[in-house]
């Protein structure tokens, strides 16, 4: 399971996101005393051992190197009891950090209404409690939409942000503990919506998506959106068929031949910097198929493309630190000159015995974080002979409130034309190899992290030369 905790306040003021930046750091007063409390409690409840140390106070006031190191042990020990088996699942964490949300942004509990997107860009609006979890919004999505129970856990909500262009950015997956509505309206810019995707990566589950009719017009939708936005790549030819069918209302028929066609089912990501094959190439990154895609501009111009498997990443982490905004002082960070800079590193194997660090440096390093988890908690799943089909805990308590009428997903209009451009990037591209390229020495941020912050990979695989 991988969870992020980055405590970061918000600043309304241009950047990264628009009208909404991550500029600084600032322990908000009441969640550093709540979380002296739970530490407190599951201390009382659980015993010192089993406990992760909570970082110690200190009396006097906090220079800018010392608040920074104390949200990083913050951060460390929220992130070990997350991923303790027992720590983390227990009433006690998720009733904490639900509070925790609510009262650092002052949010009271009350009836609402939360608008829900999907991929043709129809609205769905569902009656929930701000206090109500992810799972609680996903549950009245489906029950407003007609979605089987079972074919719920196929899907999860996802924090995006769409430009003035209509481009797509994905900032992350919602997570079971988050409140979705306050999640949303602590970013306070209309650019930020909720997103219901599919969660899976494994194209052999569509087959149970189509066999339901909600289901089918659920992947359809996302399926024409991702061909529209260039994340399918298509050719003439193949966009003439794939119109062909769109005209007849051959649904499955379409999603057939879309999973014929490069890059289907992977989400893609802005462009961003990586340190492989060069320092400082310019690279956009897509996931998908349990592999990482890079599409590299090296500094000569020259494209290059290749894949990094998830099976061949030993292990991970995501990296965030302040790092002062080029004007020409030396200062320490402060709110006005620093932003946050995101780091996802993991090491890969490249060939026999020869491990080598990959750094990706991105706003978007959890989200890929999470999406490399799920590959591999899929993978998990199918290698026990399990299935990922989940049935939602239902509360007993009746705080899910939603309304009796239910809403179709309506079709998507015709594809436009092919984008020319799309294709001949393809062409001018050359596949990445392991023995072309040369390898780079791992980051800063990659060796100066201890055992205990890497997210380990349970699907791990050692390979031979003869099987690159």
């Amino acid at each position: 399971m991988c969870n992020q905790f980055c405590l970061w306040c918000t600043e309304n003021t241009k950047g990264q996101y628009g009208d909404v930046k991550i500029t600084s750091f600032s322990l908000h007063p009441l969640f550093r005393f709540i979380t002296c409390v739970l530490h407190k409690q599951i201390k009382k409840e659980y015993g010192s051992n089993v406990v992760p140390a909570f970082p110690p106070k200190k009396i006097f006031t906090l220079t800018p190197a010392e608040v920074e190191q104390r949200r990083e042990q913050l951060e460390k020990y929220m992130q070990a009891v997350r991923q303790d088996p027992l720590l983390g699942s227990s009433e006690m964490f998720n009733s904490f950090l639900r509070k925790a949300q609510q009262e650092t942004q002052q949010i009271p509990t009350e009836d609402v209404s939360l608008d829900i997107c999907l991929s043709n860009s129809q609205k769905v609006t569902v009656n929930i409690l701000t206090s109500d979890q992810t799972e609680d919004v996903l549950d009245a999505v489906a029950t407003k939409l007609d979605l089987p129970d079972d074919l719920v856990g196929y899907f999860s909500l996802f924090l995006i942000r769409e430009g003035m262009d209509g481009g797509l950015t994905f900032v992350r997956k919602l997570q079971e503990f988050e409140l979705p509505y306050v999640s949303i309206t602590s970013l306070r810019s209309s650019e930020f919506h909720i997103l219901l995707r599919k969660s899976y990566w494994d194209m052999a589950y569509d087959a149970d998506m189509m066999d339901n009719r909600v289901g089918l017009n659920l992947l359809y939708a996302q399926t024409v959106s991702d061909i529209e936005r260039g994340w399918i790549l298509v050719n003439k030819d193949q966009h003439r068929q794939l119109k062909s069918l769109q005209e007849k209302g051959s649904k499955k028929e379409f999603i057939h031949l879309g999973q014929t066609l490069k890059y289907y089912g992977y989400i893609k990501f802005d462009p961003c910097i990586t340190d492989f094959p060069e320092k400082g190439c310019q690279v956009i990154v897509s996931a998908g198929n349990n592999e990482l895609n890079f599409h590299v501009k090296l500094p000569n111009e020259q494209m290059k493309e290749g894949s990094f498997k998830v099976t061949r990443m030993r292990c991970w982490r995501v990296t965030s630190s302040q790092v002062p905004i080029a004007n020409g002082t030396t200062n320490p960070c402060s709110s006005a000159k620093c932003e946050v800079k995101l780091e996802l590193a993991f090491e890969y194997l490249m060939s026999k015995d020869r491990l080598q660090w990959v750094t990706i440096t991105s706003q978007q390093a959890i989200m890929m974080s999470i999406c490399l988890q799920s590959m591999v908690d899929e993978l998990m799943v199918k290698k026990s002979g399990g299935s990922i089909k989940k049935m939602l805990r239902k509360r007993h308590n009746g705080s899910i409130h939603r309304t009796d009428s239910q809403q179709a997903v309506k079709s998507p209009p015709l594809l436009d034309s092919p984008d020319p451009n799309r294709e001949q990037i393809v062409k001018l591209s050359t596949k990445l190899s392991s023995v072309s390229l040369r390898g780079i020495s791992a980051s800063n941020s990659a060796n100066d992290i201890s055992g205990n912050d890497f997210h380990g990979n349970y699907a791990f695989e050692g390979i031979g030369d003869d099987d690159l």
